[in-house]
């Protein structure tokens, strides 16, 4: 998953030596959500990952999209063929993220969401990597490209090494009729507005966050030392969410499902607010405010996707998932080219308040099913 956003991390250095035109930018950074969405698409549709060894699909995948991110070294920036070959990471990674948590699951029935919170965890630190490759890097972006691919390649053989669980089982192909009971079953439809209220923020904060920073720092210190630490705070505030994915999945088992994204909502929506106030002040707080922000943004996003599977019938569960899925990245498209040309309209400040609207959206879309959870809960108890 480090894949997703090396045209960001490494953004700076690609304008300075290339010219890159603020359009191109945007276009390399959502033709991945764009190649993601036609390929979980394609990937449901035909039923692949259960016809062939979701270990060998998810490894070939993750070669040909390093390939894919590979092909930036040696094709202009600014050209159509850049633009395609991160639509092509998009659609291999479709066959990495959505394939591996098959494999996960297969491990486990009643610790299912520690187990996709780990899942989550690695998707977490993967997009934080090329922020760190970066930093690491110096300003050298054919580096970073070329250390993503490595590492991505790399993470596609190891799973060849893995066994499939005793609980893998195979998932029936997409069922248009679950398009239907998405908009009719009172909780899918809840769990689907919030899973999209939590992508509204989440991939266009991915995204931008480093571009952002380097804003606010250069208010404070010199440009390239602004820049070296945005892209380390972004290292650092994307990875912390990795951390807390884990012990999201276990508090979820807890509390429930719907009140562990209100709370973890509520946290990110402040985050934002807060970083919308901290921005251009002292250093160390707009740091701590994104640090926050990042940490929050993130650990909900497997519930989303378990309230689903708990509510739909077995036999429509898949094909559920895969459209909430697919709705939520093609949500970011838009969000990921729309957020650069609101902030130079409104500002950075304005576009993080815009943002924090996505979670409270999404806290107004959980409110009911968090309340019946306690209802559930104190009735047992």
């Amino acid at each position: 998953m480090t894949l997703w956003f090396v045209s960001a991390a490494v953004l700076t250095d690609l304008v300075a030596e290339t010219g890159l035109s603020d359009r191109r930018a945007v276009y390399l950074s959502s033709s991945v959500s764009a190649g993601f969405v036609l390929g979980a698409l394609g990937i449901a549709i035909t039923g692949l990952a259960d016809r062939v060894d979701p270990r060998r699909l998810f490894a070939l995948c993750a070669i040909l999209a390093a390939l894919g991110n590979a092909s930036l070294m040696v094709v202009p920036a600014d050209s159509a063929l850049a633009i395609l070959g991160r639509l092509v990471v998009g659609l291999c990674l479709a066959g990495v993220y959505p394939v591996g948590m098959k494999i996960a699951v297969g491990w486990g029935t009643s610790d299912r969401g520690w187990l996709v919170g780990l899942l989550v965890g690695g998707l977490t630190l993967g997009t934080a990597m090329p922020h760190g490759l970066a930093w690491l890097g110096g300003g050298d972006w054919r580096t970073t490209t070329l250390v993503a691919s490595a590492l991505a390649a790399l993470g596609g053989l190891l799973v060849l090494l893995t066994q499939l669980g005793p609980h893998h089982a195979v998932s029936p192909r997409f069922d248009a009729s679950a398009v239907v009971l998405a908009w009719r079953d009172r909780v899918v439809r809840r769990a689907f507005l919030g899973y999209l209220g939590h992508m509204w923020e989440l991939y266009a904060m991915w995204a931008w966050i480093s571009v952002a920073l380097l804003a606010s720092y250069q208010l404070q210190m010199p440009s390239a030392d602004a820049e070296s630490l945005a892209r380390l705070t972004a290292f650092v505030a994307i990875g912390s969410g990795a951390l807390l994915c884990p012990m999201a999945g276990r508090m979820a088992d807890r509390i429930g499902k719907a009140r562990l994204t209100i709370l973890v909502m509520s946290i990110s929506a402040a985050s934002a607010v807060a970083s919308a106030a901290a921005f251009g002040g002292p250093v160390w707080l707009m740091f701590l405010a994104t640090l926050l922000w990042g940490a929050s943004v993130i650990p909900d996003s497997a519930q989303f996707s378990a309230l689903v599977a708990d509510a739909a019938p077995p036999e429509k569960a898949g094909s559920l998932m895969t459209l909430q899925t697919s709705l939520g990245f093609a949500l970011t498209v838009f969000t990921v080219q729309a957020v650069p040309a609101v902030a130079g309209l409104v500002g950075w400040p304005a576009t993080f308040l815009i943002l924090a609207l996505g979670p409270v959206a999404g806290i107004i879309a959980m409110w009911p099913l968090a309340r019946q959870e306690q209802g559930f809960k104190t009735g047992s108890d």
